[in-house]
């Protein structure tokens, strides 16, 4: 039997007790765990508040300011069944902000000409097919679309925490820097930050940057098969203002690091980076696919979760921190009682 050396997928599979799983954030953000793989020796073990240790002046942080929209919409059929519409994103060049693709759950039932009843001033009408099994679908309310999300949208919970949303999850499912509305999962490893944290690291010279990348659905679904090189990633929207791109060309010119809040602000930076490392601004969509053998240009160090098994977000980590060390690390995550996934604690990564 070939030994694991991460050119497949099973190769990235790991036992995880169902308790390790974080079913609810800490009861304060920077409480989460925090291991630390340097640029040598063993893993160190802090808290996240600490991490502000782990910088120097000169440095950027750049982080991804997308905000989790309460994508689930929960209602009846005319017959009085139950359905779901889960909205993933505004259909790609309509005018029309109610036009969305969204997901529908019974499937089968929900088909053209159907229609959902949310609340008395919001329906859903299914008007199309989408790719992936999805519809295209009319929000009609005399709302705007970002009212009528927040006064009967379900914050769009990973099934893995086997509960549905609570009130708490409002505030926790969204970091603190969260603006521009338009993701259907949170960018994880920004959950831990707090506004003092983010105060304490200007006070010492480090200077924030941010861009938005909308977190879409197919981010998180594992890998199938066993062949890498034929996953794909599905296209995901970016904005990286110029002030971003100042910030993170003149550190990276003055010998400051670059710091990646979460793998979605790891693939954007890498999206818009030339040859050189250099960023560039602008607007667009990515399908980057970063794995091992990838050669980062614009990030230094990275902060991130504990991810699923199989999952390019994984792949994305051990192509940073090199695919050895990466399992091990979590393999010594589990033995000290670390908590995974979305709610769980975090990682940094420092290579310089």
């Amino acid at each position: 039997m070939t030994p694991p050396d991460g050119s497949r997928l099973t190769d990235y599979d790991y036992d995880l007790l169902p308790e390790r799983i974080a079913r609810y954030p800490a009861e304060r953000r920077d409480e989460s765990r925090l291991m630390v793989l340097g640029a040598e020796g063993d893993p160190r073990h802090l808290r996240f508040r600490d991490v502000v240790e782990l910088f120097r002046p000169g440095d950027v942080l750049v982080v991804n300011e997308t905000k989790v929209m309460p994508a689930r919409l929960l209602g009846r059929k005319p017959t009085g069944a139950p359905s779901e519409i889960f909205l993933l994103r505004p259909v790609p060049g309509s005018s029309d902000p109610y036009l969305w693709e969204a997901l529908v759950r019974p499937g089968g039932k929900l088909k053209p000409g159907r229609e959902v009843v949310v609340a008395d001033d919001l329906r859903v009408e299914i008007l199309d097919s989408a790719p992936g099994s999805g519809r295209v679908v009319r929000l009609v309310t005399d709302l705007t679309v970002e009212r009528a999300l927040e006064r009967h949208g379900h914050m769009p919970l990973p099934p893995y925490l086997g509960r549905e949303d609570e009130p708490l999850d409002r505030e926790r499912y969204q970091t603190v820097y969260a603006r521009e509305l338009g993701s259907v999962a949170a960018p994880t490893a920004g959950l831990h930050f707090t506004s003092e944290i983010l105060a304490a690291l200007e006070a010492m010279g480090v200077r924030r940057a941010a861009l938005t990348l909308h977190v879409g659905i197919g981010t998180f679904r594992p890998g199938e098969g066993d062949d890498i090189d034929a996953h794909e990633l599905h296209h995901e929207g970016y904005e990286v203002p110029e002030a971003t791109a100042v910030a993170v060309n003149d550190a990276r010119a003055q010998g400051g690091r670059v710091w990646a809040v979460g793998t979605t602000t790891v693939r954007t930076l890498e999206s818009v980076a030339d040859e050189g490392g250099r960023v560039r601004a602008g607007a667009g969509s990515t399908d980057l696919f970063i794995r091992p053998g990838y050669v980062f240009r614009a990030v230094d160090c990275m902060l991130t979760n504990f991810h699923l098994p199989r999952s390019t977000l994984l792949l994305l980590v051990a192509a940073f921190a090199e695919y050895e060390r990466t399992m091990a690390a979590y393999r010594e995550a589990m033995a000290e009682g670390y908590r995974f996934y979305s709610y769980g604690d975090a990682m940094a990564i420092v290579r310089g």
